[in-house]
């Protein structure tokens, strides 16, 4: 449906269990720096609110009350959000949920996995033109609060890593390359 000139495109939601990183150590990494990213106040605490923030700025649909439904099973008695040993646990909880095999699981999960690469890409791909650019990328590093967002050279080099026809941009198929050496199946 058109109504202002933009074609109103659904926004990716958390979800998919097609996908776990390869490395348990750089996962750790990775989910520590999350952790400091949502962190907003740097009290070594998040709240219900910085977390539904950080989600809404990654583009991804929350309820904050189902959200903060889940997230209070894991916060400490006396505390008013998680810390990172909660976000750790919480973290674990919806990797089991999300990535755990189950018997109900289809054999054969192409399908999803193509379409939750499709909504990580639509995250990046900002005007829907079918690329990244280097300017797309910077503006989700600067939502993110990483550094990277600051330095458009460093983004750029990010992006000549993975362009592989040297167009100064990435599209699909080249995101999928790169995404296939940071992830693997769960299957």
């Amino acid at each position: 449906m058109e109504t202002t000139g933009q074609v109103s495109q659904p926004k990716p939601s958390l979800g998919g269990k097609s996908f776990r990183l390869r490395s348990p150590s750089l996962n750790s990494v990775r989910l520590r720096r999350i952790f400091d990213m949502f962190d907003k106040n740097n009290d070594c605490i998040i709240t219900v609110d910085e977390l539904g923030q950080a989600l809404s700025l990654l583009g991804l649909q929350t309820d904050l009350s189902q959200l903060e439904s889940m997230v209070q099973a894991y916060v400490q008695p006396g505390n008013h959000g998680l810390t990172y040993d909660d976000f750790e646990a919480l973290h674990r909880s919806l990797n089991d949920v999300f990535f755990g095999l189950t018997n109900d699981e289809p054999a054969d999960e192409d399908d999803d996995d193509e379409s939750d690469l499709c909504e990580a890409f639509k995250v990046f791909d900002e005007d829907g033109d079918g690329y990244i650019s280097a300017r797309e990328l910077q503006v989700v590093l600067g939502k993110l609060g990483l550094q990277e967002g600051r330095e458009m050279d460093r983004v750029e080099m990010m992006i000549s890593s993975v362009d592989q026809n040297h167009d100064g941009r990435v599209d699909f198929l080249e995101f999928k390359d790169m995404m296939s050496s940071v992830i693997v199946p769960s299957s």
